[in-house]
């Protein structure tokens, strides 16, 4: 946790961008159709791209691959670029008959935003920080008003449309954007005095930001810039910040202390990482009592400790690394004396929560137990304050909040769960920055309901509403109502037994008795969960007679660890299986049909979509994958590349391990296209500067199904992005636009229902 952030939660999010989920900010990849083809019905269809055929053999355990399309990889080729230029015009022709649809679709969204809005306040020592967005403008703004009155923790009330007579813009993205296609902000860091802001930027869509500093007094920025730095920025006192570097392969290796106005040649290395599959991160409690240097691989951690009130401390290793055991600890103060709150997995995969005096820890067989392991509750993580715990857990695939109080002077007490009428929601701590607070701040998000931030008087139990986002009406003046829609789980049995379970969105006059056009979206990697939360642009495909599915299919957390341990690795192959489980489920019940069934997945779910095309592609009427995972066997056999080596904990070694390798050449989606094999039309996305997954195995992908299978196949390169896509709030809406509309012809679903 930085010592003070300026990036208050975003309490007026509306899911904008598109409903789909990427793990971008996570240290990962957190990637001939069965149905005729609509086309304009005044224009031929115009003729796809074929790519020339440069054979290159990739040889491995006595194994060769021949690759024809490998040559695509030199992205500052010219041939290359020409290429992709060519699969965009392409696209634009074959998709240009929707540009009504689109336009329909961007209006509605736009019309239901409020462009013009604040997120609600948070504290941070003498401030309240906030974010603006203004009409018209794709950025928001970083604003602040001093406090009025210490003792007064009630958010002060800001009209969104005039600024506040105290009110200062200390960051404006419009203005760090200015003549740059692509923007993107890493960090947004200020003293705790309130004196000094961190800030980075990244204006290539590659992920690797130049940091800045700016005097809050003045205005101005010091001279001070360090180039190539990853996310995030860690102030401690007024001149000293703690960041990361990264390496060639994009990996954050490195911590250094740069101490403000010397150059970026004199910053002091803190801490370096030399073992490639780990990543390091760096952050301070928030008592501020300690910095914390974490290093992490997908199954192992080591957490190093700085007491920043001792001059003389030198950082320390809080517990050695140990394989397969993931740890990590947090400052508490109770009845005067300090403890490391220790959440680890050591005697159970689900983990548990320990506590131990401050110091090095002597075995985490030593700790005092104070949340056991449970076998079917997940224990994801625990907050710290002065004066109270908050426990996060997750059991059947839903999350939950729990608080314990502390200043009692009996020291540790019991947790009591936080709890909301809704059964479908997720319920989270956000905005709670300070250490020693009167009121928990609470964020409620549902599939229905726009996101809600709840205060409780931590003194009384009161429950106060600080914050809902709000909905405008859609074009035609239709008001927001969220029971007009409905939201279920469903639990759809499994090949070998397990019961995976279904988020079902729709309109709720929509009947899930009868055949509907359904949209079933997965990721199923990483361990990372699609909680419930709103999307304005879920609106415009319900609105239109959809049904929105997602399968949480093994690979994902939402079961607890062993979910997700049964869904990578030499298991990977239940991610893909689940997914067709799932649509051959909602065909069986007649809930929809092969032909108004559509398949999304981006990323490592762009895998998924992969996996998918190749082992059921008669499902679907179309299959769209965003920058999709869909060379996994090429990218990780290739050491040298940005995030390979760390994803062997993922997805096995097969660099060094045969069986891994034949294991990942059985399911890898490029290597298994067959011309025997039934395609849907297929809608491909990808980034140009994309670190995360290159855009060459897409315009691979598609160049082979082309060839091979005579798929109906499309490509759209965003030539200034990375993995998140296109950036500002308005380029986002059109691009999503595009591909909602894509989706809802392939369904048949393109005209609004009657109200």
């Amino acid at each position: 946790m930085d010592s003070a952030s300026s990036s208050p939660e975003a309490t007026n999010s509306l899911g904008t961008d598109s409903a789909r989920t990427l793990d971008a900010g996570a240290p990962s990849r957190i990637a001939g159709g069965a149905q005729e083809t609509t086309a304009s019905p005044t224009a031929a269809t115009p003729t796809p791209p074929v790519a020339a055929k440069v054979p290159h053999v990739r040889s491995f355990h006595g194994i060769d691959f021949t690759d024809n399309y490998e040559w695509l990889r030199d992205k500052d080729n010219p041939e290359v670029r020409a290429h992709l230029e060519t699969e965009n015009a392409y696209t634009a022709a074959r998709t240009g008959h929707l540009a009504g649809l689109q336009e329909a679709i961007f209006s509605e969204v736009k019309s239901r935003v409020k462009e013009t809005d604040m997120t609600l306040p948070i504290r941070v020592g003498g401030y309240w920080y906030f974010g603006r967005t203004q009409e018209g403008k794709s950025y928001s703004q970083s604003c602040r008003i001093p406090l009025a009155d210490a003792s007064d923790w009630t958010p002060p009330k800001i009209d969104p449309e005039t600024p506040h007579e105290n009110e200062q813009v200390f960051l404006d993205s419009n203005v760090e954007a200015e003549g740059h296609d692509f923007f993107s902000l890493g960090a947004a860091s200020v003293t705790l005095d309130g004196t000094r802001l961190a800030y980075s930027t990244d204006t290539t869509g590659d992920e690797r930001f130049t940091l800045r500093f700016r005097d809050l007094t003045t205005g101005e920025d010091f001279e001070d810039v360090i180039e190539n730095v990853a996310y995030g920025a860690t102030w401690v006192g007024n001149d000293e910040v703690y960041y990361q570097r990264v390496d060639d392969a994009w990996r954050p290796h490195e911590v250094w202390k740069h101490t403000l106005g010397t150059p970026a040649e004199q910053d002091e290395l803190i801490f370096h990482e030399d073992d490639g599959r780990f990543w390091t991160n760096v952050g301070t409690t928030r008592s501020e009592r300690y910095l914390l240097i974490y290093s992490g691989s997908k199954v192992t951690t080591e957490v190093w400790y700085l007491d920043l009130e001792d001059e003389s401390a030198q950082l320390t290793c809080a517990l050695p690394r140990e394989a397969g055991v993931e740890y990590g600890i947090d400052h508490a103060v109770v009845d005067g004396q300090d403890y490391w709150l220790v959440v680890h997995n050591k005697f159970g995969v689900n983990s548990e929560v320990g506590y131990c005096p401050v110091g090095q820890i002597p075995s985490l067989a030593e700790l005092t137990c104070l949340v056991p392991h449970r076998e079917n509750v997940r224990v994801e993580g625990v907050e710290v304050f002065s004066d109270h715990l908050l426990l996060e857990l997750r059991e059947n695939a839903v999350e939950s909040l729990h608080m314990m109080p502390l200043a009692t002077g009996e020291g540790f007490g019991e947790f009591e769960q936080i709890t909301f009428s809704e059964d479908l929601a997720s319920v989270v701590a956000a905005g709670n920055n300070e250490w020693e607070s009167p009121v928990l701040r609470v964020a409620v998000a549902s599939f229905t309901q726009p996101p809600r931030v709840f205060e409780i008087d931590l003194r009384t139990g009161e429950r106060i509403l600080r914050k809902q986002a709000e909905v405008l009406p859609a074009p035609d003046g239709t008001p927001f109502n969220p029971e007009d829609y409905a939201a279920s789980r469903l639990w759809v049995t499994a090949r070998d037994g397990a019961k995976i379970p279904v988020s079902l969105i729709h309109r709720a006059d929509v009947s899930l008795d009868q055949v509907n056009p359904v949209l079933l979206y997965g990721y199923g990697s990483y361990e990372a969960c699609m909680d419930p939360g709103f999307s304005v642009f879920r609106l415009s495909m319900m609105d239109r007679g959809v049904v929105y599915a997602i399968a949480h299919v093994r690979g994902g957390g939402e079961m607890g660890r062993t979910w997700y341990d049964d869904g990578k690795g030499m298991s990977k192959m239940n991610t893909f299986t689940d997914f067709v489980d799932v649509a051959d489920y909602l065909i069986d019940e007649r809930m929809t049909s092969p032909d108004r069934l559509v398949a999304e997945g981006g990323s490592a779910g762009g895998l998924l979509m992969g996996a998918v095309a190749n082992l059921a592609g008669d499902r679907f009427a179309g299959i769209e994958a965003v920058v999709p995972f869909v060379d996994p066997l090429t990218s990780i056999l290739m050491p040298e590349l940005p995030l390979t080596v760390t994803e062997w904990d993922e997805w096995g070694d097969p660099y060094h391990d045969p069986e891994v390798y034949k294991y990942m050449a059985t399911y890898a989606p490029y290597e298994n296209i067959s011309a025997d094999k039934v395609y849907p039309p297929i809608l491909a996305i990808t980034s140009l500067n994309d670190t995360r997954v290159l855009y060459v195995e897409p315009a691979k992908w598609v160049a082979k199904l082309r060839e091979i299978a005579g798929a109906d196949v499309m490509l759209k390169t965003e030539m200034e992005a990375g993995h998140g896509g296109v950036s500002g709030r308005y380029e986002k809406w059109k691009q999503s636009a595009f591909e909602t509309a894509w989706e809802l012809e392939r369904m048949g679903a393109t005209d609004l229902l009657p109200r």
